[in-house]
């Protein structure tokens, strides 16, 4: 049995459909997006989501992605020089959703990473 929450899974508040709430991907199943009022709930939903496509991809016979492993070669840390514009505009973009430019910075990359790989 999988265990779920060793999935990377991303939750980030914004306006999707002209409606503000958060929103739960999952690198590893990149077509996964669930949507909630509360942070908490966005996660419960991407936790429910990737046990059910577990459920399914072994009924089908399918392989279940696995969970991304962290490398340990990397520190995960990165400094990183920006134009003050693009600094300002990105931390506006944190404060809005309630999270530390840090972790807006993560989930853009996150996201965009599991797009980029898939697009």
């Amino acid at each position: 049995m999988i265990d779920p929450t060793k999935y990377t899974i991303t939750v980030r508040k914004g306006f999707f459909d002209d409606e503000e709430c958060f929103e739960a991907r999952v690198a590893e199943l990149p077509d996964v997006a669930e949507y909630a009022d509360s942070f908490d709930e966005a996660y419960t939903l991407a936790i429910d989501t990737i046990e059910t496509t577990a459920a399914i991809f072994e009924q089908q016979g399918k392989i279940m992605p696995l969970p991304i492993v962290p490398a340990d070669d990397y520190s995960g840390r990165v400094t990183l020089r920006l134009p003050k514009s693009l600094h300002r505009a990105l931390a506006k973009a944190a404060n809005r959703e309630g999270v530390s430019l840090n972790q807006h910075l993560t989930n853009v990359l996150n996201y965009y990473s599991g797009y980029a790989a898939n697009g």
